[in-house]
């Protein structure tokens, strides 16, 4: 018998994983079990099915079963691994398509079984008319349910609610947004979200900050929901309050978890058990700002960790170099991209932060499709480190996020930033970037 690695979890992490390692060694025999239907998609695309703006769940396929099968990994949908059995290197899996169970030995194993949506403990959640949106089956449910929806309330105004409130939109729906902090987007700084809140507001999206769902009405299926600030009428909600680490199997089969509850990884994602790896949004990461475990659960971050993970099981060096929170959405029209820390957050962890906002535009005065570009810069008072950044605008324009993003790896600095050689035409951008304006202010 040759060396089996075996994964649990054919998404992001897991697939990179199975793909990386059989690239790299393929003498090695790889299995993927995933308890799901799908395998290897992007999940990340799940709002854009629902607006309609990508065909088809289909389209979010990256590759099939039948296709790792031909690079060598063989892969099973709807098998669940439900116990591990460290000590003799075995795995009992359940088959929901045979309803039979088997047993199946593992030389490496690598963990990734994602991360779950939060269901918060209000009275009403378990009627029909309640979706979360995390799995490809959750997509498809909710295809089904917009087919008779007339009213949505959403639960929540992070990324996905934020998202999802655009693509009900989209879709003809009347949509309330709830949010139990004071401002959609609450991770970020006021001005931000206060950008984020106008565009809503502008494309019909109703919002409500600093409410709390008290229950969901309903006799069977779902009517309103009940907060603290009064009824809102609702034949579809969306529960987008967070998602956790999926972190049972690990547990029961004695694997360390970290600080913010997820599998705790070096930076070749091995666990406190040999031979044990794990990847996506189940393990953690760590911020190169804070010097700590961080968990970033984003499909990007989930590639990395299977791809370092694949590689050294297939006995290749490779580390994960770690993150600094970059993010980027779109609502509407409105594109909002973050990198580190909020002003906030930077104050919170310690730091003697300051920040600037300012407004500019995306590319020169004269150009005919010139758009406004806001950009935050968050910096370390005294020594100008950079703290964090935020750029909002239209279209690819906030891809500028990516310039400062590359600076917090290097610990660059607002001087750094003001010496940089950025690009410039007029289509493209003013003769003095956004991101050098916002420097000079910082710099002072």
């Amino acid at each position: 018998m040759g060396t089996r690695l075996v994964v649990v979890g054919g998404v992001a992490g897991g697939a990179s994983a199975a793909a990386k390692a059989k690239r790299e060694n393929p003498e090695l025999e790889v299995v993927v079990y995933e308890k799901s239907g799908w395998v290897s998609f992007g999940a990340c695309g799940l709002p854009y099915v629902l607006s309609g703006e990508i065909p088809s769940l289909e389209a979010l396929v990256a590759r099939t079963p039948e296709a790792f099968r031909k690079g060598g990994v063989l892969v099973y949908p709807r098998h669940e691994v439900v116990d591990v059995d460290y000590a003799l290197r075995t795995l009992t899996v359940y088959s929901h398509g045979e309803g039979r169970t088997f047993q199946e030995r593992f030389d490496h194993l690598v963990l990734a079984t994602g991360a779950r949506p939060v269901i918060p403990p209000v009275p009403g959640v378990e009627q029909e008319g309640v979706y979360t949106l995390r799995s490809m089956e959750d997509g498809a449910a909710l295809l089904e349910a917009l087919k008779g929806a007339k009213r949505a309330a959403i639960l929540g105004a992070g990324y996905i609610g934020l998202e999802v409130a655009e693509a009900f939109r989209k879709r003809g729906l009347e949509v309330t947004l709830l949010e139990a902090q004071d401002r959609p987007l609450p991770q970020w700084d006021p001005e931000v979200s206060a950008l984020v809140r106008e565009e809503l507001s502008r494309h019909g999206v109703e919002v409500w900050t600093g409410v709390r769902a008290l229950a969901l009405r309903g006799a069977g299926r779902v009517e309103a929901v009940e907060t603290t600030e009064g009824v809102v009428p609702a034949d579809l909600v969306l529960l987008a309050v967070g998602v956790r680490p999926n972190t049972a199997l690990a547990q029961a089969m004695g694997v360390a978890l970290g600080p913010t509850g997820a599998i705790a990884t070096d930076e070749r994602m091995r666990t406190n058990l040999e031979g044990v790896y794990a990847a996506g949004d189940v393990a953690e990461s760590r911020h190169l700002l804070l010097g700590r475990p961080y968990w970033l659960p984003l499909g990007d971050v989930a590639n990395k960790h299977g791809r370092t993970a694949g590689a050294v099981i297939a006995g290749k060096e490779a580390r994960f170099a770690g993150v600094v929170g970059t993010a980027v959405f779109k609502v509407f029209g409105l594109g909002v991209a973050t990198t580190g820390l909020s002003l906030e957050r930077a104050l919170s962890e310690g730091f003697r932060a300051k920040k600037v906002f300012i407004r500019a535009e995306d590319s020169a005065h004269y150009w005919p499709e010139h758009a406004p570009l806001w950009v935050e810069l968050v910096y370390e008072e005294g020594t100008g480190r950079l703290l964090g950044g935020a750029v909002v605008g239209r279209g690819q324009a906030v891809k500028r996020i990516d310039v400062l993003a590359a600076l917090l790896h290097q610990k660059g600095t607002v001087e750094d930033l003001m010496g940089l050689d950025l690009a410039y035409a007029p289509p493209f951008s003013p003769v003095w970037d956004p991101l050098l304006i916002a420097a000079q202010q910082a710099r002072g």
